[in-house]
């Protein structure tokens, strides 16, 4: 009974954990200005382009995109299975609900990337720069993510 109460406790607490951050992130947007809102959805949208063109050359190949595949070493269904993969991250961060959780796969993704590039000699600064500019698009659309990954909390 105990072990039961105790675990009812804990879950009901990280659900409302959860809830309130997702309460604090919708009252930060409500305080937004136009202007930033329209930075916010700007960059959001920007970033899922270049994702969903990346995984749009992954899902409907030609044999250039194949040939670079193969060459790192990637069969096609790999390929085409990257390529939804990043699709659904892509969706899970344009979506302000799920936007951290899109953030860290899309991150983790071209983290992938980069490793990749870098087995095979290639440079990795396109990868590198969507990288960067995928966390400052997380950061700013997330204050509670700067505030955890800086201060620690």
């Amino acid at each position: 009974m105990h072990l039961e109460v105790t675990t009812y406790l804990r879950v009901t607490t990280i659900y409302w954990v959860v809830n309130i951050d997702n309460l604090q992130h919708i009252l930060n947007y409500n305080k937004m200005n136009m202007s930033k809102k329209i930075i916010y959805w700007g960059l959001t949208g920007l970033l899922a382009f270049v994702f969903m063109g990346s995984a749009l050359g992954k899902i409907f190949t030609n044999s250039d995109s194949l040939k670079m595949a193969s060459d790192f070493g990637i069969n096609p269904q790999t390929y085409t299975f990257l390529g939804v993969l990043e699709i659904i991250s892509a969706i899970l961060f344009v979506f302000p609900r799920t936007g951290i959780l899109g953030s860290l796969l899309l991150a983790a993704y071209m983290g992938g990337a980069i490793a990749t590039h870098l087995e095979h000699g290639q440079s990795i600064v396109a990868p590198a720069v969507i990288q960067v500019f995928l966390w400052t698009v997380a950061v700013y659309r997330f204050p509670e993510l700067k505030s955890r990954i800086l201060n620690g909390n």
